[in-house]
């Protein structure tokens, strides 16, 4: 796995474990009267959560971009972002991925319909809600996959410019890879993400 870095990152190398090269498909999750209270699908986003979208980018070799947080050590995610208010979710996830990673070079080919929402742990709650000034329980994210249809070179941590830089390196990894290096909280998210878009990562 090649890591992209910026030039003021620590010159730290990560060694990861390999995989097997076939995708492997990730049931739907049941949701369970335990389990509802931290993950959950719905037709509409629900009251105490705020308002996101999730970007699954994938490459012509059908591998999904990650990058690693500056503010969470070793922990890597895909690009998502809040939808300002009255914005459309597509026009929101073609935005954020400008905004985090610069690349303008992607087309949207499919979406899960529904919406999926995740809490934050006491935590994260606690910082975000300062961050943010509010009071949100977690989000509630639509998901799009978008093929990435430009050169690697085009992709640029700083974003566009326009918000803070959110992450430090950045790599094309496969599904099951990325289940293993995201956080907790986001896992099961994640593997209902990749579930809906199997037959285009296969």
């Amino acid at each position: 796995m090649a890591l992209r870095r910026f030039a003021y990152s620590p010159a730290t190398t990560f060694h990861f474990p390999k995989y097997p090269s076939k995708f492997l498909k990730f049931p739907s999750l049941p949701l369970s009267a335990s389990s509802r209270s931290s993950f959950s699908t719905m037709e509409a986003p629900p009251e105490g959560y705020r308002r996101n979208v999730g970007i699954c980018l994938m490459n012509n070799d059908k591998k999904i971009f990650a990058a690693s947080r500056l503010d969470i050590p070793n922990a890597w995610q895909m690009p998502q972002g809040g939808i300002d208010e009255g914005e459309d979710p597509r026009n929101a996830v073609i935005r954020e991925l400008r905004e985090e990673t610069g690349v303008r070079s992607a087309d949207v080919i499919a979406e899960v319909p529904f919406w999926l929402t995740y809490d934050f742990p006491p935590k994260v709650r606690e910082k975000l809600n300062i961050q943010w000034g509010s009071n949100w329980k977690g989000q509630a994210q639509k998901w799009f996959l978008l093929k990435f249809t430009g050169q690697d070179q085009e992709i640029n941590l700083l974003g566009d410019g326009t918000e803070k830089p959110e992450f430090g390196e950045w790599s094309w990894i496969s599904p099951e890879h990325l289940i293993e290096l995201a956080v907790e909280f986001k896992k099961p998210v994640y593997k209902e993400v990749l579930a809906v878009f199997a037959p285009h990562l296969q």
